[in-house]
């Protein structure tokens, strides 16, 4: 895609002059030798205005690299103009979370019995206590389902309920994504499978034959809660509406083809747990009510209970997949359990907001959520890269991102000797980011943060097309190449 830099009017010294926050060694175009056969062949490294005139999108950037050991910034571009953060948000949740839960905390889902168990019946009400486990699937429940029948018990004489207030429900993450989309999760207190319910459709005659599963490796139970039914229509290919707390979901028949799946969001989550459990525990011989809501604590016995896995080995997992459920699951359980407010994402956000501040000294930090889905987040490249290297480079963060491998202007791997990089990306339509730690060849420690943006045409989307905007997919491919292209040299110049 053609980038304003590359193609804009403006002349050489106006350009320069737009890079009049860089530092002043960029300017300089270092080289570097390299070997070829019996010949050593000295290349030059780009400096980062070159870099910028070449490769820079359209739109605002922000960008920052500094010594970890000093704390020194080596090169910048706009380092204090604050941008979306996207998913690198996650970076600051994963602190968030560690600092105020401990890495070993772990979320717990509890059935809990009101009565004594006679011949089989237990004497009161059974209750599926949700505890906020983000990664809680269908085989957990089956899991806590084969422990009730391994204490022998067959039916209940009470009610059988859903307690989901451990953590404040949200129906989306973010209002302005489009309702069929997963990745808008709804949150709550218990979430299953993502709080996503498996949609599979084969062609059958003129018609199509669909089915919704609580779709597990062992249990896979048929979904009835969540009505879905064909329509005679193109577009839109998805429609949603709640009717009575239920989720009502219309599909074009005309987009689906000879068949296929997918997984769809569940906006009634603690309903969809409740029934899959319920469906696995007749499947094993155990006959429940229908689910209700438990608004108050339940008392009685845990009869069974399933722990998650512990908090280090989750937001390892959130920022390897960048899964949103679990990034707002985990600020807000950390804001509960620092007692403020965290009705909604964004006073959750707003906390999260306080305590960088409070923490690591970053104070032009302002959150929304706890995924960066929202674009009203907003971090300057320096505040990210001041909340990396005051972490540190022993600290709890560098462990646990994902390994980074280098590409050059084609995209295709282009490893540096020596170098090794782990960060976090983030992308938003017009909006990429990312940011991490640069190891260099001469064991120099780099923290580094790029933000691009071009706000201007992410306002310019339509509603209906923010899954697929026109442009954004290539405008994405050349920030990612800039931010690769910048960090090959980061690592050859300061890793000399």
């Amino acid at each position: 895609m053609r980038s304003d830099l590359n193609h804009s009017r403006l002349s050489r010294r106006l350009f320069l002059a737009s890079l009049a926050a860089c530092t002043s060694s960029v300017a300089i175009a270092q080289t570097q030798v390299a070997p070829t056969g019996a010949k050593r062949v000295v290349v030059p490294i780009p400096s980062l205005s070159q870099i910028m005139a070449k490769y820079a999108v359209s739109g605002d950037q922000s960008i920052v690299v500094m010594d970890v050991a000093t704390g020194r910034v080596l090169e910048q571009v706009n380092a204090g103009k604050s941008l979306p953060p996207a998913s690198v948000t996650k970076i600051a949740t994963t602190l968030y979370g560690l600092r105020n839960l401990g890495s070993d905390f772990h979320y717990v889902t509890r059935l809990v019995g009101s009565g004594k168990v006679v011949n089989g019946v237990l004497q009161g009400d059974l209750t599926l206590m949700g505890g906020g486990d983000p990664l809680l699937d269908t085989d957990a429940l089956g899991a806590m389902a084969e422990r009730l029948v391994a204490k022998g018990i067959r039916t209940v004489a009470g009610k059988f309920q859903v307690h989901s207030t451990a953590l404040p429900y949200q129906r989306v993450i973010d209002t302005d994504q489009l309702e069929h989309v997963g990745y808008n999760a709804s949150v709550s207190g218990l979430n299953l499978n993502f709080n996503r319910v498996f949609f599979e459709w084969k062609r059958n005659g003129a018609g199509h034959e669909t089915s919704l599963t609580a779709k597990g490796r062992k249990y896979a139970p048929r979904v009835s809660g969540i009505k879905l039914n064909t329509a005679a229509r193109k577009f839109p290919v998805y429609a949603y509406r709640s009717v009575n707390g239920a989720d009502h979901w219309t599909v074009a028949s005309g987009a689906l083809g000879s068949g296929g799946n997918r997984w769809l969001p569940v906006r009634a989550p603690a309903n969809y747990a409740g029934e899959t459990f319920r469906a696995i525990a007749q499947e094993l011989g155990v006959t429940l009510p229908h689910p209700t809501t438990a608004r108050a604590n339940p008392r009685g016995v845990v009869l069974a209970q399933y722990n998650s896995d512990s908090l280090a080995t989750i937001t390892r997992d959130m920022l390897k997949f960048s899964n949103n459920l679990t990034a707002e699951v985990v600020g807000l359980t950390a804001s509960k359990r620092r007692k403020v407010s965290g009705k909604s994402l964004a006073a959750s956000g707003k906390e999260m907001s306080s305590w960088l501040a409070k923490t690591y000294k970053v104070k032009g930090a302002k959150f929304v959520d706890h995924s960066g889905l929202g674009d009203g987040s907003r971090i300057s490249a320096r505040d990210m890269g001041l909340l990396l290297r005051r972490d540190g480079w022993n600290g709890p963060l560098r462990g646990l991102l994902k390994t980074v491998g280098l590409r050059d202007a084609n995209w295709k791997a282009a490893p540096i000797a020596g170098v090794s990089v782990v960060a976090k990306t983030g992308t938003l339509n017009f909006t990429s980011a990312l940011a991490g730690y640069v190891e260099c060849p001469n064991g120099r420690q780099l923290a580094f943060a790029i933000f691009t943006a071009d706000q201007r045409k992410r306002a310019a989307i339509a509603k209906d097309q923010t899954d697929r905007a026109p442009g954004a997919k290539s405008w994405a491919r050349g920030s990612r190449i800039l931010q690769h292209q910048l960090i090959a040299r980061w690592a050859k110049v300061y890793g000399a």
